[in-house]
């Protein structure tokens, strides 16, 4: 698998990020700054970077650029960022960017631009010439990440019955162990609420009162299926 590194001044989006990608098997490097990400970059030669845009220092933007005029960009980018515009996603391009990813990120969206992101050059070289128009039209990599809105491409399909997602109310099976009933109810809660913020962690966990990083070992450690929601998004 792939070596990305994460640029990201909050700890709460590294360690997120980073739980997330090491269970899709990559190996992670993390930065808080852009000092950091220099000597990360030319630590490891990443196969990919997470570059937020707003860092206390130097920004992810000047950063892109640096590594683009002194011909150091020789990885694919994603920029994230939580206040990000058409107008940002076209500079971020036009300086070497591949893809925008609008905070908070859902689970399916990360993944599948981490995916469009590792495929080989030349698979990637067939859908550079489409990248101006899809940026103009508020995506930022083909079919790969909105820019602005960021609904998830599952909602733009003809209705199907795991899009409908958990309904609120379900019936449970009491007569078993306490713990057997427990873990289905938590199962269903979270699947439930999954589903109504699709599939945003970060909205979630504000709504559950969990911390993020806790939350998605909670839902790894419930089975819960959240490769549902990156196949929705495919």
């Amino acid at each position: 698998m792939a070596t990305i590194l994460v640029v990201d001044d909050e700890l709460g989006i590294r360690a997120l990020l980073s739980e997330i990608l090491s269970d899709e098997g990559h190996s992670i490097e993390l930065a808080e700054n852009a000092a950091q990400a220099r000597a990360a970059r030319e630590r490891r030669r990443p196969d990919l970077v997470l570059l937020d845009i707003w860092m206390p220092d130097v920004d992810g933007i000047t950063l892109l650029k640096e590594w683009s005029a002194t011909a150091q960009l020789n990885m694919p980018v994603i920029m994230m960022s939580g206040h990000g515009t058409i107008d940002t996603a076209v500079e971020a391009m036009k300086f070497g960017a591949m893809a925008f990813l609008e905070k908070p990120i859902t689970l399916q969206k990360l993944l599948r631009a981490v995916e469009q992101a590792l495929i080989k050059p030349q698979a990637r070289a067939a859908a550079n010439s489409s990248n101006a128009r899809s940026v103009e039209t508020g995506y930022a990599h083909g079919d790969a990440v909105p820019v602005s809105s960021l609904t998830p491409i599952a909602s733009q399909l003809p209705a199907a019955p795991v899009v409908l997602g958990p309904q609120a109310e379900q019936s449970f099976q009491l007569d078993r162990p306490l713990r057997e009933a427990r873990d289905a109810f938590e199962k269903s809660y979270f699947e439930f609420h999954l589903s109504q913020e699709n599939g945003s962690m970060t909205r979630v966990a504000e709504k559950t009162g969990l911390e993020r990083t806790h939350l998605y070992r909670k839902l790894k450690q419930l089975g819960v299926d959240l490769t549902r929601n990156k196949r929705g998004g495919a």
